[in-house]
């Protein structure tokens, strides 16, 4: 962690960490502009999606967390007041697409009753902002009456919670889920969208769609795996840590930082790590909480300041001189070489790691969990540096070779190369 921004935390004000009572949320328009309205004032979120790390997310300039569901959501609420943060709160709703069946009145009933439950339980707590109707609800679905039992959910939080707008959250956006959000479920405040590639476009899109309302875009990061380029074996090509950080600023201000009329703000995927198609792909930090070059363009668009010290960057990871999109075939126990070309803005030393993982198959669709593939030892030296190399593992088939590169200060570049394995 980057111990010098911390400092302001010092002087947070405490009359908000002993706040008990809910605080009143309000999506106000006034002279053509929608406002969020926490406590009266002006709000616009500056959010990271997962409850990992809170204290960086206050200390780096943001003010907001978001989950996915209320799991685990008692101590992001305790973590919340006491970063001085709120929470975009997630509920619960089941996708048709994992069984769920819409056309059941029993158990659309019984859907509302548990959502109900966690709705009473949480309502009053200081740190909520506002409610999250399911998550991407139009993934794979059928059955347009999911945006009845949507309305449905809405409309009881109004009755129960008078203090919390509602929300619910699209995958992508796409013109009949507009269309059926605005004719259905008139009790939902804001629409909130998950987006990657296609930040740039989504105050357009907003607009050519007929959205008049307020949204929020309740994720957004790197290029996504189903949108990024593919190897002949089907296996996606990830951007690097830097390739990645410069993404996400473009994205930013050329997108919803420019959108003054509707956007109430948005959430980071991902403040955290998981596995989805690989470590790395989504998670803005490693596994042991080490800080890409994301991190430091989040403090930046978040804080309008860079931090102190800076994450290593990676202009470029080769494997046999070919880069990631260059669908690498190498041959099974012939070695290769190896480059990291990685410098520091601190001229901090530079450490490297690297690992050897074959291609997941454990491959799930909107964000469900994925196992991570285990690591393959003994193909690459020991105490690797920039160059170095790679011994082929014996059987055919997909890889992915990985670089972290650290500067002792908590910060990391990473980048992957996906490779195959030809028979003999």
């Amino acid at each position: 962690m980057k111990i010098s921004v911390l400092l302001p935390l010092l002087a947070f004000p405490a009359a908000l960490y002993a706040q008990t009572a809910p605080v009143k949320v309000e999506v106000k328009q006034a002279g053509g502009r929608y406002e969020l309205l926490r406590g009266g004032q002006p709000y616009f979120i500056k959010g990271a999606g997962g409850g990992q790390f809170p204290e960086r997310v206050r200390a780096y300039g943001g003010n907001s967390l978001r989950t996915w569901g209320t799991q685990g959501a008692g101590k992001v609420l305790a973590d919340a007041n006491k970063n001085g943060l709120t929470v975009m709160l997630g509920l619960d709703v089941a996708r048709e697409r994992h069984g769920f069946n819409y056309d059941d009145p029993a158990a659309v009933a019984a859907q509302l009753q548990k959502v109900r439950a966690e709705v009473i339980k949480y309502k009053d707590n200081p740190a909520v902002l506002f409610w999250g109707i399911g998550n991407e609800l139009n993934l794979e679905y059928k059955n347009p009456k999911v945006w009845d039992a949507v309305e449905q959910i809405a409309r009881m939080i109004h009755e129960v919670d008078p203090n919390h707008p509602t929300s619910t959250v699209l995958a992508g956006l796409e013109q009949r889920e507009v269309d059926y959000i605005k004719a259905k479920c008139p009790s939902v405040d804001i629409l909130s969208i998950n987006t990657y590639a296609g930040l740039a476009a989504i105050p357009q899109q907003v607009r050519t769609m007929g959205w008049t309302g307020p949204y929020v875009v309740a994720e957004w990061g790197p290029t996504g795996h189903w949108e990024s380029p593919v190897t002949p074996w089907k296996a996606s090509v990830e951007e690097t840590s830097s390739q990645k950080a410069a993404v996400y600023q473009s994205r930013y201000e050329a997108s919803v930082q420019k959108d003054k009329t509707q956007c109430l703000g948005t959430y980071v995927f991902l403040w955290g790590q998981k596995q989805e198609r690989t470590p790395t792909w989504y998670g803005i930090f490693t596994e042991d909480g080490k800080e890409s070059e994301v991190v430091d363009v989040m403090q930046y668009l978040w804080s309008g300041k860079w931090p102190a010290n800076r994450a290593p960057h990676l202009a470029s990871f080769t494997l046999d001189g070919k880069l990631a999109t260059d669908s690498v075939q190498l041959h099974p126990g012939k070695k290769y070489p190896v480059q990291a070309a990685v410098t520091d803005p601190d001229k901090d030393p530079l450490t490297y790691r690297y690992e050897l993982l074959p291609e997941s198959t454990d491959l799930k669709a909107g964000g469900d969990q994925e196992s991570r593939p285990a690591a393959i030892a003994g193909l690459l030296p020991a105490g690797a540096r920039a160059s170095t190399t790679l011994t082929a593992p014996a059987k055919p088939g997909a890889y992915r070779l990985f670089v972290y590169t650290y500067d002792g200060k908590n910060n990391v570049a990473m980048a992957n190369i996906p490779f195959y394995v030809k028979g003999k």
